[in-house]
């Protein structure tokens, strides 16, 4: 079956990076394109960063320029790395896989930005 599985969320100040990986498994993850959303409380969740099977990226204007998704085929893996973090990025971060009109979702990772 598939599974997605995030890792590396936490707490981080101001200014600091964190960078979260999505294991993938049960699907063929190279032909498939990966998702980043997140859910801040009291919020509807919402696209962060996609990268397609070519390797096409896009992003929400929020994080443009602050964060990088990539992925490696060969780990079956996705990343999210989160550079110059504000407050305003606290939220579950959810790994995401739309597989024939199926969507997939991790368990989700905590990340605060807080001092």
């Amino acid at each position: 079956q598939v599974q997605l599985v995030e890792s590396g969320g936490g707490l981080v100040q101001p200014g600091g990076s964190l960078r979260l990986s999505c294991a993938a498994s049960g699907f063929t993850f190279s032909s498939y394109r990966m998702s980043w959303y997140r859910q801040a409380p009291g919020k509807e969740r919402e696209l962060v960063a996609t990268i397609s099977v070519g390797g096409m990226k896009i992003y929400a204007d929020s994080v443009k320029g602050r964060f990088t998704i990539s992925r490696d085929n060969a780990k079956n893996a996705v990343y999210l790395q989160m550079n110059s973090l504000k407050p305003e990025d606290t939220a579950v971060y959810y790994c995401m896989a739309r597989l024939n009109f199926l969507d997939y979702w991790g368990q989700g990772s905590q990340v605060t930005v807080s001092s």
